[in-house]
């Protein structure tokens, strides 16, 4: 049975340069084209890490030495959306004609809604772009406003919010795409964040890809919430000889394993949320957690953690 799925990508699917990850989307296209080739209506979303903090930091040089202007955070995640979108399409594209299937595959530039008053703005915590003495960041305060922080003694940064995701833009335009036989990418880096304020305009922070993942899922009302990272399922006891794969997992018993410290904060556990935030607003509907490589296998249940609300399906 075919599905609509949104695919949300892992770190471990893109690169840290340009001809890396070029070589890597490769790999990735397979993965998703086989999904495609099941007959799934697709809509990837990715992460920008590495990505989006190259071009800071590029920029932030450049600036630094009178070569050019300081670049907006807000336009350099959405500069790293064109990057990596550009790879993305081209990889899938040259791989849908590879196999003969007759489906375009395009990225689009998008825009996540957050509200300008998430508390995350008041106490930011992501360090961004270049590292400084403690006497440049004091300067590069007084002159910009922005916070900068000592990060694990390798020098200062700007640290931006990670407010919580509101609504996709795009998502009518990325729906009529995708309803249209189109393979999208969208909300890479878990989107632009933009706040509502008489007319969108960008904010320097960083999203949850994940988070933003589960958010599309919900607008698109797909079938699938299909998170591919770098281990192949959920564990308890991870990294310890009595560690477990969940195969499966009802909201209740997550919730459970969340309370008892089982997946870490930093890698497993917001992805567990976002699968939880997909399936609660979604009765009935899945949210799967497995690798990049095994994509197609945790779709069919073989392999992975499939994550539903406890009902008859999953």
């Amino acid at each position: 049975m075919s599905e609509k799925i949104v695919v949300a990508l892992g770190g471990n699917a893109l690169g840290k340069t340009p001809e890396e990850q070029l070589e890597l989307a490769k790999n990735t296209a397979k993965s998703i084209v086989d999904l495609v080739e099941l007959g799934n209506s697709v809509t990837v979303t990715h992460g920008n890490g590495p990505q989006v903090g190259m071009i800071k930091v590029s920029t932030d040089k450049a600036a630094d030495a009178g070569d050019g202007p300081r670049i907006p955070f807000a336009e350099c995640g959405a500069m790293s959306q064109g990057y990596i979108g550009y790879h993305l399409q081209q990889t899938i594209g040259n791989e849908l004609r590879n196999r003969g299937i007759d489906k375009q595959c395009v990225e689009l530039a998008t825009q996540t809604l957050v509200d300008k008053d998430d508390p995350a703005f008041e106490s930011p915590t992501k360090p961004v772009g270049a590292f400084y003495s403690e006497e440049q960041a004091k300067a590069l305060h007084e002159e910009t406003g922005n916070i900068y922080k000592e990060d694990s003694g390798r020098g200062w940064r700007w640290v931006v919010a990670s407010p919580q995701p509101i609504s996709i833009v795009e998502a009518p335009v990325i729906n009529n795409l995708v309803e249209g036989g189109t393979v999208v990418i969208a909300a890479g880096g878990g989107g632009v964040p933009v706040v509502d304020d008489a007319g969108l305009s960008g904010v320097p922070a960083v999203i949850d890809k994940d988070r933003t993942g589960a958010l599309l899922a919900d607008q698109l009302d797909a079938d699938t919430l299909l998170i591919l990272t770098a281990v192949d399922a959920a564990y308890v006891d991870y990294n310890t000889p009595q560690q477990r794969a969940l195969s499966t997992l009802t909201v209740a018993e997550a919730r459970e394993a969340m309370e008892n410290g089982q997946f870490a904060a930093g890698s497993m556990l917001p992805k567990v949320e976002a699968c939880l935030s997909f399936v609660e607003a979604h009765p009935g509907r899945r949210a799967i957690i497995t690798s990049l490589e095994k994509a197609a296998e945790g779709l069919a249940g073989t392999t992975g953690t499939t994550l539903t609300d406890g009902g008859n399906r999953g």
